[in-house]
């Protein structure tokens, strides 16, 4: 049986060392008692130095996590480390293993010591306690640290404090930094370190940053905890300051400025320029949709497609984006998906020629492929620019109800283009509050994969414009 002493001061290094040398010797975790300064020496422990033997390879990430969890407070975390490098020289697969419990616990420790690393770096306060007159300015500290970590974080505040003198005292090993020299020592009582006049500055600072209209005492008391208050100066002002930020809220909240601020103005002129402000004469409505170049897709198309039927229809169809036949005619749905569209509305009794017929999107969006050119569906961004011709056609026509085929055109009358099989065949409001009854595009039909799901498609399409013609119907007999 083995057993090993490891300093307080170097303990990666010893550790590291002497791991190095019973892995090499092929000795199991069994046969070693691992123990620190603090450890009571084991009646059956030989404390003979580690035997010596070959190379041995270990996996770069075993490393990194060991020179971290290594100083952690657990007393077992020499043993657990030596463990776990003992399976690993079998299997290095194990770094990778999310669900081995030994590497999960490690992992812990590591995230431990890296969270106790950063409280330091934050949560550490330095007083001067050099005199006034000499060549190097010298300053001290007091903290608890959770885990053994002055030693590993030590180099941060070398960089941070390389031009001026300082020792950090803890319970546990202290750092002393001196001329340029970084030097480590055993653990210190709470020294008494005297007034330093810069604190009053940084009270003033801490206070005047601090927001009690975002005040969260939980998530606040997770990124500094109590047990740190008692050596940091600005903590005797936090349960004050905790207690007076609801009226602090109240009085900034009544002090805030009425007017909106600038750059309301640039977000009100976007919002605008999104809305439609077509005032012209209805009759020239359509010119101005042909001659439409607000977004890229009027480079490739042959031109805009405006709406066409009655002004005063009380039927608006929108449908999504006109298709191959529509752009090179310039009328809507004049396509397969307008004949099928005619074809059905026959039969539920809505009469086309008294709707007002349009798309959600003006110009027709394709893919070159050969001599073909492949319908490709409109992108939100594209959907956007053509509202602002779509509201206007609305305000021109002023119909009672409004008959949304697709998503695009859902999309564009209500916001919202998604789950449109749960949603067809109900009313919800469109612009200015206009009911859209919500339905299936006719191209949905003529893509159905098979003829029992056409059949069911077209069934639920006639029911919906059914459902139009019914709307209509009843709207003008109230009028």
């Amino acid at each position: 049986m083995h057993r090993v002493s490891l300093p307080r001061i170097g303990a990666a290094k010893a550790w590291r060392d002497a791991a190095r040398g019973f892995l090499a010797a092929r000795v199991p975790p069994e046969q070693i008692i691992w123990g620190d300064h603090a450890a009571a020496p084991d009646l059956f422990g030989d404390a003979s130095p580690p035997p010596s033997g070959g190379p041995v390879s270990v996996p770069r990430s075993f490393i990194a996590m060991a020179e971290t969890a290594v100083w952690h407070s657990d007393p077992e975390r020499f043993a657990r480390l030596y463990a776990f490098l003992w399976r690993l020289k079998d299997a290095p697969h194990l770094m990778t293993d999310r669900g081995d419990r030994d590497l999960a616990r490690l992992r812990q420790m590591e995230k431990n010591v890296r969270r106790c690393q950063h409280k330091m770096k934050a949560f550490v306060r330095f007083r001067e306690i050099g005199a006034p007159d000499a060549p190097r300015r010298s300053f001290a500290a007091w903290f608890e640290p959770s885990h053994h970590t002055v030693e590993p974080t030590a180099d941060f505040f070398v960089r941070r404090f390389a031009d001026m003198d300082w020792r950090i005292l803890t319970p546990d090993v202290s750092a002393i930094f001196e001329q340029g020299k970084l030097s480590f020592h055993e653990g210190h009582a709470k020294p008494d370190l005297p007034e330093d006049a810069g604190e009053a500055l940084w009270i003033t600072y801490f206070q005047n940053i601090f927001n009690p209209a975002r005040l969260m005492v939980r998530a606040m008391q997770s990124e500094m905890p109590k047990k740190y208050w008692k050596n940091m100066p600005e903590a005797a002002f936090i349960p004050q300051m905790i207690t007076e930020a609801p009226a602090r809220a109240r009085a900034m909240a009544e002090a805030a400025p009425t007017l909106p601020p600038a750059r309301m103005a640039q977000v009100q002129a976007q919002l605008a320029s999104h809305a439609s402000a077509w005032d012209g004469p209805a009759e020239d409505l359509p010119k101005a949709i042909r001659a439409c170049t607000r977004c890229p897709l009027h480079c490739h198309a042959t031109q805009a497609v405006p709406g066409d039927g009655p002004t005063d229809a009380a039927l608006m169809v929108v449908g999504e984006q006109p298709g191959d036949m529509e752009d090179l005619s310039g009328r809507p749905f004049v396509g397969p998906a307008g004949q099928m569209f005619d074809g059905i509305a026959a039969t539920a009794g809505l009469n086309r020629e008294a709707a007002y017929v349009t798309n959600a999107v003006k110009h027709f969006k394709f893919k070159p492929r050969g001599k073909r050119r492949i319908h490709q569906r409109p992108e939100t961004s594209e959907i956007e620019h053509c509202r602002w011709w779509l509201h206007a056609e609305i305000a021109k026509v002023r119909p009672s109800l409004i008959l949304a085929m697709g998503a695009t055109a859902a999309q564009s009358l209500t916001g919202n283009g998604a789950r449109l099989l749960s949603r067809r065949g109900s009313i919800e409001t469109g612009p200015e509050g206009r009911p859209v009854l919500i339905t299936l595009h006719p191209s949905y039909l003529l893509r159905a994969p098979d003829q029992a799901r056409r059949e069911r498609a077209k069934a639920q399409f006639r029911q919906d414009l059914v459902m139009a013609a019914e709307l209509i119907a009843e709207d003008a007999t109230q009028s």
